[in-house]
């Protein structure tokens, strides 16, 4: 399977069951089996949506996906907060997020293209490096 990224709203439905879409994004994350790359912004917001929705069990089963290494958590570099930075501000009319400019910004460094989100109105819009679309994979 291609390395691919993993926004927020994924990782939310899939641990908690009373998601709407838990049932489509935990069947999507099953059938493409590999570890997915994620940055600690989605993590921070992960976790604060799954101690609202879903308690400290919800939590719990995030910190197991980490420490398995089902998600490979990616720390910005300087170049990366820069890029972020400039990302949030060329997108201000969206606006994007922090969580979004890491995961732009991650993507870029390492070279991934493949993302899986429920948000694909703005993944749709960002472009890597300024003109490549991400290949939107969701439920």
């Amino acid at each position: 399977m291609v390395d691919t990224l993993i926004d927020a709203g994924p990782l939310l439905a899939t641990i908690n069951r009373n998601d709407n879409w838990h049932s489509g994004s935990a069947a999507l994350l099953r059938r493409m089996d590999c570890p997915f790359y994620t940055t600690l912004a989605v993590i921070t917001e992960a976790m604060h949506l799954l101690g609202r929705y879903a308690g400290t069990p919800g939590q719990a089963a995030l910190w197991r996906l980490i420490l398995r290494g089902d998600l490979m958590v990616e720390h910005p570099t300087q170049r990366d907060l820069q890029r972020m930075a400039d990302l949030m501000s060329r997108y201000a009319d969206r606006p994007m997020d922090f969580a979004d400019a890491s995961l732009v910004a991650v993507a870029e460094r390492l070279g991934l293209n493949r993302i899986v989100t429920l948000d694909r109105t703005d993944f749709s819009i960002y472009r890597l490096n300024d003109r490549n679309p991400f290949v939107i994979v969701g439920p």
